[in-house]
């Protein structure tokens, strides 16, 4: 039987649906922990007393580590398989939490960020690697955008518990938490997260793909035998996402994650110190933070169904359009406390509710060989974005540029998303020998 076709004619039952549950909770935790330095940036630059431009740099090796870890894992996966980067990607971003709740001094703090980074940085591509090769093709975009979901949730999460949290243990106990939680969860993943069969099958382990798809299904005859429809890659992964007429795709995937991250790693880390700038108070400010998360994640939940119904273009193009109007009203806001609550929560989900979506478009881009990879390094491109989006908010920030200002950029960058999607969807103009092959 051809396996793809197999999965797509069946529904989803407990091994999948436990599957799905392991890798939303490695996103939650994910989430939690990518995000844990926005929320405790304001505390922390009380208790150490230093200028709000120095936690640029803090932000930026969290941000870099993440861009390393999404390019380095995402490969190694399509090499060694999901299942064992996943494991040893978690074990890394915990030890990396820990340590970071005994930061002394500002190098520690970049050092420590940065290590965490590169384990946090190869959770998404490989959870959403997997459970899209074990989510029929009906059903496929809107699995892995509720995988994506646990990342938005986890980042929500981590706004709530801080709020709670720094008041009553300070600003290392969110750390503590971010480090533990992962530790609970490694001991049902070694035991129930399962190694993806299309992946087992390209490297030839039919009877290893076969032990899975019987524990998904114990009803298959003793003399089942699979087989995929395509072939496996025998060259570099990463060179092949600019073969067989994946360069325009790989580009602009790229592009389009790079510009959004650039947006929404601004906000998410900026956000609550700017607010606590225009005097909110600190509970409130974090509060008022979190629903720029709060926005991602019913973005997330409400996209997935959407994309499944009128597909890719549509619901990303018109998500970027309000994303970039949503912005600039934002950069008017003085103070109106209802209405800031609202357009935080639309930004969020224009902008941090969309990026599952982005990459769940790469996910499906690419064949089970070069799924891990087109996603890692589309990520890992993007998060040169994610980069850049704190460190320039720190410089412009010290530039005295305005709100208003601010925001024009950012709705700028909304809009550039908003061509790149139009370009990827737009057939490519063939030259005459390709019309006549």
């Amino acid at each position: 039987m051809e396996l793809g076709k197999w999965l797509d004619e069946r529904q989803l039952g407990r091994f999948q649906h436990r599957l799905l549950l392991l890798c939303g909770l490695c996103m939650i935790l994910d989430g939690f922990d990518v995000q844990a330095m926005g929320y405790v940036a304001p505390a922390l630059l009380e208790d150490w007393g230093i200028a709000k431009s120095a936690l640029g740099p803090v932000f930026g090796a969290g941000l870099l580590g993440l861009m390393l870890g999404a390019l380095l894992f995402g490969a190694l996966a399509d090499r060694i398989g999901r299942r064992p980067v996943l494991l040893a990607c978690t074990l890394l971003f915990s030890a990396g939490m820990l340590a970071t709740a005994g930061a002394a001094t500002l190098p520690q703090l970049i050092a420590l960020r940065f290590f965490t980074g590169v384990g946090l940085g190869g959770i998404m591509p490989n959870a959403m690697a997997l459970a899209g090769e074990y989510s029929p093709a009906r059903r496929r975009a809107s699995l892995m955008m509720l995988i994506s979901c646990g990342f938005t949730a986890g980042a929500l999460l981590g706004g709530l518990l801080a709020a709670w949290l720094i008041p009553a243990h300070g600003w290392r106990s969110v750390f503590l938490l971010g480090g533990v939680a992962p530790l609970l969860l490694w001991l049902p993943m070694l035991r129930g997260l399962p190694e993806s069969a299309k992946f087992l099958l390209l490297r030839g382990k039919a009877e290893q793909a076969l032990l899975w798809l019987r524990r998904m299904e114990p009803s298959l005859p003793a003399g089942a035998r699979f087989h995929l429809a395509e072939r496996p890659s025998q060259n570099n992964p990463v060179a092949e996402l600019f073969r067989r007429g994946l360069a325009r795709r790989t580009l602009l995937l790229w592009l389009l994650s790079f510009l959004n991250l650039i947006v929404l790693y601004f906000l998410s880390n900026w956000m609550p110190s700017l607010l606590r700038a225009q005097g909110l108070d600190m509970r409130h400010a974090l509060l008022a933070g979190s629903m720029l998360q709060l926005g991602g994640v019913v973005g997330t939940l409400s996209f997935g169904r959407w994309i499944d119904r009128a597909g890719f273009r549509n619901v990303l193009l018109s998500c970027f359009l309000l994303a970039a109007l949503g912005l600039w009203a934002l950069g008017g806001m003085r103070g109106e406390a209802v209405w800031l609550y609202v357009l935080l929560f639309c930004a969020g989900f224009c902008v941090i509710g969309v990026q599952p979506a982005v990459n769940a478009l790469a996910a499906s881009a690419y064949p089970t060989s070069l799924r891990a990879t087109g996603v890692g390094w589309s990520l890992g491109i993007g998060r040169i974005g994610s980069v850049l989006g704190p460190w320039l908010g720190g410089v412009l920030i010290g530039l005295a540029w305005s709100q208003a200002a601010l925001f024009a950029l950012l709705a700028l960058l909304a809009l550039g998303s908003a061509a790149v999607v139009w370009a990827y969807h737009r057939e490519p103009r063939r030259r005459p020998a390709e019309e006549a092959a």
